[in-house]
């Protein structure tokens, strides 16, 4: 499993992709389809059409890391359409996406909050990290 700091950033691409692109494709659908800058960091995430394999692509300031994993049984979840092209994911939400956990049912728990209103001398909260 991946260790990842908090602060990367993950994206989603919800069509499918030909995983014969490798590399360099990839990194076109990054550019130009997603409208992502990937020497900006974060990890770029790519199903195939059979969802049965998932390619991550990270560039660490050297370049393109191409992790891949293929199942030999089952399929990885996928996220219905809402008209976005790409989504930003957690790291629970890769985690359990590589793990074969269905992401529309899992549910965060009641006490564990990613809006996160810090309350200060000033009037009101200020938002940190809001998650939709």
């Amino acid at each position: 499993m991946l260790n990842l700091p908090a602060s990367t950033k993950i994206f989603l691409c919800r069509e499918p992709v030909d995983f014969r692109k490798a590399h360099n494709g990839l990194f076109a659908i990054v550019r130009d389809q997603l409208d992502a800058n990937i020497f900006e960091g974060g990890l770029f995430v790519f199903l195939n059409k059979r969802r049965n394999g998932i390619e991550i692509l990270e560039w660490d300031d050297n370049g393109l890391w191409l992790h891949y994993k293929r199942l030999e049984k089952g399929t990885f979840t996928w996220l219905p359409k809402n008209g976005e092209l790409k989504i930003q994911l957690t790291r629970a939400e890769l985690s359990m996406l590589l793990e074969g956990i269905e992401l529309k049912a899992g549910k965060y728990r009641r006490y564990f909050a990613y809006d996160l209103g810090i309350h200060g001398r000033a009037k009101g909260a200020v938002k940190e990290q809001s998650r939709a």
